[in-house]
């Protein structure tokens, strides 16, 4: 019973937080220039969209378990992961916008870069999926490395060639965009480690657990919080252009 309730309050918990950082960043991104706005209005679009596939996510946990005799047992409802893969092939690219956007690179530079940085969002997603939806740990194992490839390049452009450009900001910015930059990586490798949870032995209620628990607390920093970072960067950047609110 524990155990079903932390997952179902941590669920209640992350929607709750996405949205309300969701009107947060709509309204703090007249704070800041129009020349990084659009970073600022993504990271509400991200988080209203983890919102609204979070409450699926809760919806389809509660229908998957029902309470007899004072334990959570299954009702045969399958409990839907696609879920969280959907919101994740939508705000995964658009997390790595976020970050291009409010840096201000020239257009023969962002362009590209996001583009790659789409492709292999894409390619990272959809390759995990079936493993996560495989109970075989060979094939598990085999879509895990898989999409490690694309996961591990988009490290290299954010800690290689985005490094280039951050090293041209000034003091505040500069550690600012390495605090977001920071903030994707570590919240990222919270989602393969928790894929291989079941696959070294946490299996069964414990392995189910510890999976939903790991995504959502990497959700919540990956767009929430890394959200707020975001419009911190805006403000700092606007602050130094001379930029005035009306």
């Amino acid at each position: 019973m524990g155990q079903f309730d932390l997952v179902s309050n941590l669920f209640s918990l992350t929607i709750a937080t996405m949205f309300a950082s969701g009107i947060f960043f709509f309204l703090a991104q007249r704070q800041v220039a129009p020349a990084y706005r659009v970073g600022v209005i993504v990271s509400g679009i991200v988080v209203f969209i983890a919102g609204y596939h979070y409450y699926r996510i809760w919806e389809s946990w509660g229908a998957a378990y029902a309470l007899e005799a004072g334990n959570y047992v299954a009702t045969g409802t399958p409990f839907n992961e696609a879920y969280r893969y959907a919101d994740w092939l939508i705000t995964v690219p658009l997390l790595l916008v976020e970050l291009v956007a409010v840096l201000g690179l020239a257009k023969m530079v962002a362009g590209p870069m996001l583009r790659n940085l789409t492709v292999a969002s894409f390619a990272m997603i959809l390759l995990g999926y079936p493993g996560e939806i495989s109970s075989i740990a060979g094939t598990r194992w085999l879509f895990w490395f898989l999409a490690m490839i694309p996961f591990l390049y988009i490290l290299y452009v954010l800690f290689v060639q985005l490094g280039k450009a951050i090293e041209s900001e000034s003091g505040e910015v500069a550690s600012l965009f390495k605090r977001a930059r920071a903030v994707i990586a570590v919240s990222w490798w919270v989602y393969p480690i928790a894929f291989v949870l079941p696959m070294i032995g946490l299996s069964g209620a414990v392995g189910e657990v510890g999976l939903q628990v790991g995504y959502s607390i990497a959700d919540l920093i990956a767009k929430a919080f890394y959200g707020v970072v975001i419009y911190q960067i805006a403000k700092a950047k606007s602050d130094a252009d001379g930029y005035q609110p009306a």
